[in-house]
């Protein structure tokens, strides 16, 4: 550890304004192969989306997976095989990967510098902001918190500690989804005339048609630390992960406790997309008006059917419907482009996710997607969502999808859950992250913890944020 602290240190020191906690690499570390000169990476969350973060991870050449973490200890035990097996078959005979089952535990290990949080939505925030005042970096998977409250405790711990936080929202990179990158650019330099509506499609989850009933825990599953800030209930795996598959779609996806259905699951991605589009990525929604039909006597409780109405204060309209073909059509009044995700490259478990064989990118006229002039608004270049992550940690730098962006994109989608759970049109200021004197709707941005070990505020405040 001495050896690579000194190797770190000797080849960025003397470059002005890089900070020493946590560490900063220099790209020049990663040309020839060498395992403790990458950037140290643990995976906490191992479930279907962790393993397809981890196995991203390990093809990337600037990075080591060092660790694994999960409070299903075969789960753990599963993604320490696979990275075992990966690196054996690179030639290596001995390859050491720690498991965890305490995310608190893998990050006083000062040789770990960047985790992957696989987490479930409920802990999105409580393991970003424990690992960004652990001095990690972080790769977070989207949405960016559960609620309000978390996504902006997330945002100050990650400006606090200056750590490089990339937002999984990987339809901002190039490889496979440069469909959402032409048209945002298309856009954003006046193709569709000026912007008057954004309609969404986002999917549509419904009933297990299953009804609620305990089960016994299972023995290698910690479901009381797992439950977390969300409130005591009784186990039960249609509201967890399963317990045969590592790649099954989980419950707690459609578990209003611990994730708030499709609004901020496939509504994080597109409302990322359209915010860019409509040039506020750190803005928001001024009126929200939104309906929903709930499930109830189901072990799934999530939203079901949905229409919700967005103003901007640029004056465009947001629509998403659960009738809505998956994807984004910005209508201008000069034309419209519609993109979304090709046929394959979906989530395969997401209901209703795909669009037709390649129509991943269309407009009312095929000039509206010829190529840009030469000083035209373009997106920063990132061909690879994981990539981009480990060299803006290289760099020093935000990367594609920096927190504070999706911060403003988590916020959009809780607000129209809040308009969604009262059943009324509410105001959002975007700026001072509140709705006004609406007590309800403020009320709905955070929520009790169910102990203080769960509490974000105070391990903010621990921290003297």
């Amino acid at each position: 550890m001495n050896q690579r602290r000194h190797f770190i240190k000797t080849a960025i020191g003397g470059t002005a304004g890089l900070i020493t906690i946590p560490r900063v690499f220099s790209e020049s570390l990663f040309s020839a192969y060498s395992p403790n000169h990458r950037i140290q990476v643990a995976q906490i969350g191992c479930g279907r989306m962790g393993m397809a973060d981890m196995n991203s991870i390990l093809s990337e050449s600037l990075a080591r997976v060092v660790a694994v973490c999960d409070l299903d200890s075969r789960r753990a035990a599963h993604a320490k095989g696979v990275v075992e097996n990966f690196y054996k078959k690179r030639g290596e005979s001995v390859v050491e990967v720690k498991v965890y089952s305490s995310h608190h535990e893998l990050l006083k290990n000062h040789e770990i510098d960047a985790v992957v949080n696989s987490t479930p939505d409920h802990w999105h925030g409580l393991v970003g902001v424990a690992a960004a005042l652990a001095g990690k970096h972080v790769y977070g998977q989207k949405p960016l918190a559960y609620n309000i409250a978390e996504g902006i405790a997330l945002k100050k711990a990650v400006r606090s500690r200056k750590v490089i936080f990339q937002t999984g929202s990987q339809q901002r990179s190039e490889n496979p989804f440069q469909a959402f990158r032409t048209a945002i650019e298309a856009v954003r330099n006046g193709r569709v005339g000026q912007l008057k509506t954004v309609k969404i499609g986002i999917g549509k989850d419904k009933p297990s048609g299953k009804r609620p009933a305990a089960m016994p825990v299972p023995a290698n599953f910690d479901y009381d630390t797992w439950l977390g800030s969300a409130p005591q209930q009784e186990y039960m795996e249609g509201r967890c992960h399963s317990q045969s598959s590592f790649d099954a779609r989980p419950g707690w996806i459609t578990t209003e406790d611990f994730g708030l259905g499709m609004i901020t699951n496939w509504g994080a991605h597109h409302i990322d997309i359209a915010h860019l589009a409509m040039g506020q990525e750190l803005g928001g929604p001024s009126i929200v008006d939104a309906k929903a039909q709930f499930m109830k006597d189901d072990v799934w409780t999530v939203h079901s059917g949905y229409h919700v109405e967005m103003q901007y204060p640029n004056g465009v309209q947001v629509i998403l419907d659960d009738q809505f073909e998956n994807g984004l059509t910005f209508e201008g009044d000069e034309g419209w482009i519609f993109c979304t995700r090709s046929e394959g490259k979906v989530t395969a478990s997401d209901p209703n996710t795909a669009g037709a064989p390649g129509s991943d990118l269309r407009a009312s006229d095929g000039k509206l997607l010829s190529p840009l002039s030469p000083g035209g608004m373009r997106m920063p270049k990132s061909a690879n969502h994981y990539r981009n992550w480990l060299e803006s940690i290289a760099r020093n730098e935000d990367p594609i999808a920096p927190v504070d962006q999706a911060a403003c994109s988590l916020e959009a989608c809780c607000a129209a859950w809040i308009s969604m759970k009262l059943g009324r049109k509410v105001e959002w200021n975007a700026a001072r992250k509140d709705f006004g004197d609406d007590r309800e709707a403020n009320a709905l941005r955070s929520r009790t913890p169910r102990r203080s070990e769960f509490d974000i505020q105070a391990l903010l405040k621990s921290a003297g944020i």
